[in-house]
């Protein structure tokens, strides 16, 4: 094992992450997009991995409950987590519409960045000892969108092993759709672009080789309308892709790997995924 590689493993047992990186470093992008490790301290093989992507709306994120609060819980679970910082359109985007005339941030910026840290953390499998067969994602409400998308736009070789979208947003066309984020990922001025609300209506574009899915939401969601997962379920059977769909009664949104947001209900989800998660590959 290399010298460097040994001092970031030791400083991720000490302090249960490691140092920020930049996904981008090195490359022809000058944008910097930080990736946060979460390395588990005892394992006999390399570790399954999801790269966890906070929600958000696509204008900024929830950073704690559905982040690093996740990756914490994943790491005490024997599982490597990658906490992904993806670029958003941000709070200026939000309160003013200077989208309208200035790119800014949007769609396939947070596509792209997923992307980068997918093949990022593949490259740095032996750094971090993790299995470059099981490298999933994990989202969260818009995130939830952005994982899923990973799994259908994404070309085979970039895709991730499994995903896991808790309450995600999921249509950009269908009357449940949840409009803050999809001018978030849009753009003020693309907002009407009917071909690009097709293609990000995950719901229509589901390959028959998509990896598998574990989904999560609740029926009394007061955020994104719980027919957005049905729809995914739906399009999910219909390709006959390996998923577990589970429809709380209560627990409503944005309960990430909090023990006391949503219902006592909904939080069990995550003993559901470590259940789940025990029957794909190693």
């Amino acid at each position: 094992m290399r010298r460097q590689t040994i001092i970031v493993l030791m400083t991720m047992l000490v302090i249960g992450s490691s140092a920020q990186v930049n996904i981008w470093e090195g490359t022809r992008v000058k944008k910097r997009v930080l990736l946060t490790p979460y390395i588990p301290a005892k394992r006999l093989a390399p570790a399954k991995t999801a790269i966890v992507c906070p929600g958000g709306s696509y204008f900024w994120h929830d950073t704690e409950t559905e982040g690093h609060d996740v990756a914490r819980w994943l790491q005490q679970n024997g599982m490597a987590a990658f906490v992904l910082n993806y670029r958003t359109a941000y709070v200026p985007a939000f309160v003013t519409h200077y989208r309208l005339v200035f790119r800014g941030t949007r769609y396939p910026d947070a596509q792209d960045d997923l992307r980068q840290a997918i093949r990022y953390v593949k490259s740095h499998a032996d750094d971090y000892a993790v299995d470059t067969t099981a490298i999933g994602v994990m989202g969260f409400s818009a995130g939830g969108h952005l994982v899923m998308s990973a799994a259908e736009l994404f070309a085979p070789a970039d895709r991730p092993a499994f995903v896991a979208a808790v309450y995600p947003v999921v249509t950009m066309t269908e009357p449940c759709v949840h409009k803050r984020s999809r001018r978030g990922l849009l753009g003020d001025s693309r907002t009407g672009d009917r071909k690009l609300r097709d293609l990000l209506s995950l719901e229509r574009h589901v390959p028959d080789d998509c990896p598998p899915v574990f989904l999560v939401n609740c029926a009394d969601d007061p955020v994104v309308d719980y027919r957005n997962s049905v729809l995914l379920d739906s399009a999910l059977t219909a390709h006959r892709v390996p998923h577990r769909y589970v429809q709380f009664r209560t627990g409503g949104h944005g309960f990430g790997a909090s023990e006391v947001k949503g219902s006592a209900e909904c939080r069990q989800w995550k003993e559901m995924f470590l259940e789940w998660i025990k029957t794909f590959g190693r």
